[in-house]
């Protein structure tokens, strides 16, 4: 006999269950057995997290856009961890283009985070396996929160189905070698975030990183990141937990650090448009406070260094025309028949890339990043980075 399920159930209790011993299992979650393997995995989570070197300056998942150049150039500019673009778990079993394609990696690229999103265990464990001997963590996307996301059953919205999140994690941490991540949102009531962040620790999850919004707070400039709510994950949590929102600038991870207590703070959209952030660079818009000075490095430089990376690293092209855009945006505030020209070309080459460089600096309005000015050497000029 079978029971119709609450098609919208109440997330406490579906987590209350979920938390709680079932019937058949052959020892229940507070017994000696279940705690002092509960124990043992928290203290394998530390030791690996230590053995990674605790890194503070994290380049956030992001789609198209946390490919291997860009992590590279952000790993030269303070970025200390990386995590892959969302790769989709059934595709990346099925096609090998795409795995060509969307995952590369080289010795240097490391610590990496391998991110998927998946609804299905078995096809996530295969993908995940593929990867496995490249990374420090498969991690499991259940924060994206995107109309795709929805379309195909994952990420944010797999919040929805806490069972099957569970599975998800029980799976991969059973059968990898390497640790199982999890990034998160929050829910809207703080208790419930908090089972749920219990709920996959209990699964296996050895590290957890908090987007602190909501998976309807979608625009980061709009709503603030919850700080607070990331500060009460932090302390109910026996795993390391990361921090996700509200970062500008290498202060505001020193501050999130402060404010939460968690181990490091991803980033995602600063880095699109100012890859050397980590590094203490700011773009104009968020160095109006006193004693910041042209940094001696601007975006178009950026852009230089990163086709390099491109040209020894092959990516596709539409990643480099979305990076060209974002870190040469405000030059083309500046120049905008140059965007025009970058937009009217269908098919891009190095060459021509170089040249948009050229083009922007030739007609002037240079637009620096700014650094603080050091103290104790008040007068000295600005060095080329």
């Amino acid at each position: 006999m079978t029971q119709n399920q609450d098609p919208n159930p109440d997330p406490s209790q579906v987590l209350d269950d979920l938390l709680s011993p079932t019937e058949t299992a052959p020892t229940s979650l507070s017994s000696p057995a279940r705690v002092s393997s509960f124990d043992t995995r928290v203290e394998k989570a530390w030791a690996h997290w230590k053995k990674l070197g605790r890194p503070k300056c994290i380049v956030a998942p992001m789609v198209d856009n946390s490919e291997l150049p860009f992590r590279l150039l952000c790993q030269k500019y303070g970025a200390q961890a990386a995590y892959t673009p969302m790769l989709h778990s059934r595709i990346f079993t099925e096609t090998e283009k795409y795995r060509n394609q969307e995952f590369t990696t080289c010795k240097e690229d490391r610590p990496l985070f391998v991110q998927f999103c998946a609804n299905d265990p078995d096809t996530l464990l295969e993908a995940a396996k593929r990867v496995e001997p490249y990374c420090d963590y498969v991690d499991i996307n259940l924060g994206c929160p995107q109309r795709i996301a929805k379309r195909g059953n994952y990420g944010a919205f797999l919040m929805d189905n806490l069972p099957l999140v569970k599975s998800l994690v029980e799976k991969l941490a059973q059968n990898l070698t390497v640790p199982v991540s999890c990034k998160i949102r929050i829910f809207p009531n703080l208790e419930d975030t908090l089972n749920y962040a219990k709920m996959l620790e209990e699964a296996g999850c050895s590290l957890l990183a908090v987007h602190g919004r909501t998976r309807d707070e979608k625009d980061g400039k709009k709503f603030r990141a919850d700080w607070g709510a990331i500060k009460e994950v932090r302390k109910a949590m026996r795993i390391p937990v990361l921090a996700n929102g509200n970062v500008r600038c290498i202060e505001d991870v020193d501050e999130c650090i402060r404010e939460t207590g968690v181990e490091g703070v991803l980033s995602a959209e600063t880095l699109l448009e100012n890859p050397a952030a980590f590094a203490g660079f700011r773009t104009a818009e968020w160095a109006k406070e006193e004693g910041y000075v042209d940094g001696g490095l601007d975006q178009g430089d950026l852009v230089v260094e990163y086709l390099k990376l491109c040209e020894k690293h092959p990516v596709p092209w539409r990643m480099i025309r979305s990076h060209v855009h974002k870190m040469l945006g405000d030059w083309f505030r500046v120049h905008p028949q140059v965007r025009e020209e970058f937009n009217a070309q269908n098919i891009l080459t190095f060459e021509f890339l170089y040249g948009l460089v050229d083009q922007l600096k030739e007609l002037g309005g240079r637009v620096p990043l700014y650094k603080k000015r050091k103290i104790d050497t008040p007068q000295e000029s600005p060095q080329r980075v």
